[in-house]
């Protein structure tokens, strides 16, 4: 069977695993490393990758990945392996991202031991233009958001909280308000998105206090693959709005002189 590349969410367990470990790589007779090669043959994105090899994420192959992920840690001083970009990506975000990245880890553990993410079917927004996500948080949890926003019914029911509160029906990034603009015709049509980050969140029942209303523009762009983030919530996008508005005058007066 040919070679199958590290996915994102199996970097990110085994990245986890060898962070908790001192950043020092693990053997493949560890309970740890064990019990992590079961799971990875368990993640959706792997199963048919599983059932057709049985060497496929084996403990060894498990055990090589945790070396080159503790080799490409930039405190390593010895020689590194070639664990490939997508492992010195991961490794890097661990650095920076700690107790965000230990979370989204988790989150998928949850996700995986709940059953939750086998019964959540693959999204077509869920993958990069490259066939990965770039999501910090890996695929498995943006397919999860995913679905859970394209949900009617929690939609609907997110409505009607908002008209028992008195709240309006329109976007919270750019204000558009569809039935104001198009009368009848745009009366409830209207998107949610989760307000709360992925690892936060997690595949756990969504809260309808999670969601914010957004058009399908905004909504989209809170998804769109962009400088190694497929994900952002409402309050980032705004922030992003706010900045490329402020540069805009100085952009214009440059291209000017």
């Amino acid at each position: 069977m040919a070679r199958i590349d590290w996915n994102r969410d199996e970097l990110l367990l085994a990245c986890a695993l060898v962070m908790q470990n001192d950043w020092h790589e693990l053997r493949q007779g560890d309970a740890s490393v064990l019990e992590l090669s079961d799971l990875l043959r368990s993640l959706p994105t792997n199963q048919d990758a599983a059932a057709s090899d049985p060497r496929f994420r084996s403990p060894n192959s498990v055990s090589r990945k945790t070396t080159d992920i503790a080799t490409a840690h930039p405190g390593y001083t010895g020689a590194t392996t070639k664990g490939g970009r997508p492992t010195q990506t991961v490794v890097s975000d661990f650095v920076a991202h700690p107790a965000e990245m230990l979370a989204a880890a988790e989150a998928i553990r949850q996700g995986i031991g709940s059953g939750e993410l086998h019964r959540i079917p693959p999204q077509p927004d869920e993958a990069g233009d490259d066939g990965e996500t770039t999501a910090r948080e890996g695929r498995l949890l943006t397919r999860w958001a995913l679905y859970r926003e394209r949900d009617r019914g929690l939609r609907s029911r997110k409505i009607r909280q908002a008209r028992r509160r008195g709240q309006a029906i329109r976007c919270v990034v750019c204000s558009f308000d569809f039935t104001r603009f198009y009368g009848a015709l745009g009366e409830d049509y209207i998107e949610v998105h989760h307000t709360l980050p992925l690892h936060v969140s997690g595949p756990t029942e969504t809260k309808l206090d999670d969601l914010a209303f957004l058009c399908a523009n905004c909504h989209r762009m809170c998804h769109k693959s962009f400088r190694g983030e497929s994900w952002r919530t409402p309050d980032a996008l705004k922030a992003m709005i706010r900045t490329s508005t402020l540069d805009a005058p100085h952009a214009a007066s440059a291209s000017d002189s």
